[in-house]
């Protein structure tokens, strides 16, 4: 009875999808990259990304449950260990960019709580250009979450769980005052819809060739990213072969309608041209114009004064700020130091140089983490320093972001035949019944992350925009030359993969 009470049922679990993937923010970046447009793409990635690697995911964490190191295990025994160490140190790549990424951006809802608005762009101190100055804030910020990482202070986490539920409760907020304001307005719209052609073209200028619009779908893919972690509790949950299929569908429904939803309702309060088409609009403060604009269109649908509509859209702004800010910290403190202690205490030690692997007395692998900052330090100040102007910055980290975080899923979909190929494994849960199936839906799934990946990388280049171009790709690309390198390293010194325990 004891077991039975910890089983994770349907309504938790299902709860858990949710929280795991949905991301405010994500309906913000679709509504200025593709207006209405974007809807079908996150329909889309849903139906051939999302729904099917969850599964895939689920499978191997349901067999491979006792196995330690997450997706390395996975891929360890799918497809070797040498594979297995590159694809997740291209996993790892994931979340140092999120790194450099949000170093950068953590400061635009500090000075939104603050100040009210983005004050960022006019940060020109001491010589220094507002991309600059940032860049220098983020280095000095990656320093210090890694000292205090370090040092085991990591109980600042926490707030991350209040900025999440003041997150949630912005989405509501968000919801009602867009019924208002298109009640108040009897339903007209202030982003016009001019037929079917406004569900498939962009009102962004920079949207409007083929190649750009197909590279959109790693923003789509980035949107429902994360389920890859769910795959550790499938032993906790209750009757996984028929809980687990019913909360994913039932999760994927609720997430993709309320995407759409919202990316729907965001026409309802913002004309795309003559908000986001301003130059000081850009990718890192899009969520804080956009509920600023909300406040200010709410309280002129509701009769309210001028200053009082602007109060609204301030007051917005703040608690928008104060949401994302707190998310922001919380998840820096959990980042900073999980998922390289997670990989490197999860493969075998052999593969690392020794000063790696080794943990402080506060548990934690210090050099690692002061060689991983000084990773991100480098590159949080070659592409502040690049020369970008403030749009062109965000555009670079949220690209470098996308492509990093949709890399891992090309090694966890196409090892999955070969996982399902292997005998001797007691496999809780199967979705996939034969292999043909698995050998199919892995080839769809895997090809819609390819050609996304190799849009957004080829966008720039046919845009000459190669400074965007190459941080796109650098990542990926670096970080598996230097996986390739430390397991070559390994094998001059003698090593030889073992077998994976199951």
């Amino acid at each position: 009875m004891e077991q039975d009470k910890k089983k994770i049922g349907l309504a938790n679990l299902t709860m858990m999808i949710f929280t795991c993937v949905f991301g405010f923010a994500n309906t913000t970046v679709a509504y200025d990259q593709m207006g209405y447009a974007s809807i079908i793409w996150y329909i889309l990635a849903a139906l051939f990304f999302f729904l099917p690697s969850s599964l895939m995911f689920a499978e191997y964490g349901s067999a491979l449950k006792s196995a330690k190191g997450g997706i390395y295990s996975w891929l360890k025994v799918s497809i070797g260990e040498k594979m297995a160490f590159i694809g997740t140190f291209i996993w790892l790549c994931s979340w140092v960019v999120w790194m450099v990424s949000t170093a950068a951006k953590v400061w635009i809802p500090m000075s939104a709580f603050f100040f009210g608005s983005d004050k960022t762009q006019s940060w020109n101190f001491f010589g220094l250009t507002s991309t600059q100055f940032v860049g220098i804030l983020a280095i000095l910020w990656m320093i210090f979450v890694t000292y205090m990482g370090s040092r085991g202070v990591d109980k600042i986490a926490k707030v991350g769980a209040v900025g999440g539920t003041f997150v949630m409760i912005l989405s509501g907020v968000f919801i009602v005052a867009s019924l208002i304001i298109w009640i108040c307005n009897h339903g007209a719209m202030m982003q016009p819809i001019h037929g079917l052609h406004s569900f498939v073209a962009s009102p962004n200028p920079q949207f409007q060739s083929g190649v750009a619009v197909v590279s959109f779908m790693v923003y789509a893919v980035f949107a429902y990213g994360g389920m890859e972690s769910m795959g550790g509790v499938m032993d906790s949950v209750e009757k996984p072969e028929k809980t687990f299929p019913r909360a994913l569908m039932i999760g994927m429904i609720v997430i993709t309608v309320l995407y759409a939803l919202m990316i729907f309702m965001w026409g309802m309060s913002t004309n795309w041209e003559r908000v986001l088409g301003k130059e000081n609009v850009n990718l890192g403060n899009i969520s804080y114009a956009l509920m600023n604009n909300v406040g200010l269109v709410l309280g002129s649908s509701l009769g309210l004064s001028h200053a009082t509509a602007v109060l609204l859209g301030n007051l917005l702004t703040r608690f928008t700020g104060l949401a994302m800010w707190l998310a922001y910290i919380g998840s820096f403190f959990v980042m900073v130091y999980s998922p390289i202690k997670s990989f490197i205490m999860g493969s075998d030690p052999r593969l690392w140089p020794a000063k790696m692997t080794k943990l402080n007395k506060h548990d934690m692998p210090a050099f690692a983490m002061w060689m991983q900052a000084i990773v991100i330090c480098v590159i949080i100040f070659a592409v502040s320093f690049g020369g970008s102007a403030a749009q062109q910055f965000y555009l670079i980290l949220t690209d470098m972001s996308n492509v990093a975080t949709s890399a891992p899923y090309l090694f966890l979909v196409g090892a999955f035949p070969f996982f399902k190929k292997i005998k001797d494994l007691d496999r809780p849960f199967v979705f996939f019944k034969t292999q043909r199936a698995a050998n199919w839906v892995s080839a769809i799934v895997w090809l819609v992350v390819a050609i996304g990946i190799i849009f957004t990388c080829l966008q720039p280049i046919l845009d000459h925009d190669y400074q965007t171009a190459f941080w796109t790709v650098f990542g990926p690309i670096f970080f598996g030359l230097v996986a390739w390198a430390f397991y070559a390293n390994a094998q001059k010194r003698g090593f030889k993969p073992t077998k994976q325990q199951k």
